[in-house]
């Protein structure tokens, strides 16, 4: 692995385990053995650093919240939801900062909030889709509810399991999923409610 690729391995590594605040970057050189001027070859400041990977955020975020144009069904959903988790466990570290770093670095709000709008539009596309297709029985003003509920869910989920165990437990992810799915589950007809419940058997 390049120098450049480790220290962006490693300073995502250190800014999940420690938070970015208590991370510098002559802590990412001395836990890579590196001297300061080699991490400063590759990259000025961690502001540096930090850009290289919220771009890495973005792209992997964009790709996941393009929504297939046929309907999901509910083990579609599942997956689809599992790695929306999945990548922000990967970049944990925004979201367990998520107001201290947007403070702090103010160009990635911005950014942020892009995010936050696209997860909102694929959300509401999933939605509207299963109601058009009479899977989910929602007025409009309760699709725009269960769309802000799934946002907050999913952009606050990690945060919450981490304080709430210490530390984000193995099964944080599937319980997150689940705890969307649950949000969505009274509005879904009998059958694709027990589906959700054979998944949360089969993978919590």
């Amino acid at each position: 692995m390049k120098t450049r690729d480790r220290i962006l391995h490693t300073s995502l590594r250190l800014f999940n385990e420690m938070g970015e605040p208590s991370v510098t970057t002559l802590f990412i050189a001395d836990e890579l053995d590196i001297s300061p001027g080699n991490l400063y070859y590759h990259f000025k400041s961690k502001t540096d650093i930090l850009e290289e990977l919220f771009q890495q955020f973005e792209e992997c975020m964009y790709s996941i919240l393009i929504v297939p144009e046929s309907e999901m069904d509910i083990e579609d959903l599942w997956f689809y939801l599992h790695l929306i988790f999945e990548n922000i466990a990967k970049f944990q570290f925004l979201y367990k900062d998520l107001v201290t770093i947007m403070a702090k670095y103010p160009q990635f709000e911005k950014r942020f909030q892009k995010i936050l709008n696209t997860k909102r539009k694929a959300s509401i596309s999933v939605l509207e889709n299963a109601r058009k297709n009479e899977r989910l029985h929602a007025s409009t003003d309760e699709i725009e509810a269960l769309t802000e509920q799934i946002i907050l869910t999913t952009t606050f989920w990690l945060s919450y399991s981490s304080v709430r165990e210490g530390q984000v437990a193995d099964d944080a992810l599937a319980r997150g999923v689940y705890q969307v799915m649950s949000v969505v589950a009274p509005f879904l007809e009998p059958e694709r409610r027990a589906m959700i419940n054979g998944l949360k058997d089969a993978y919590l």
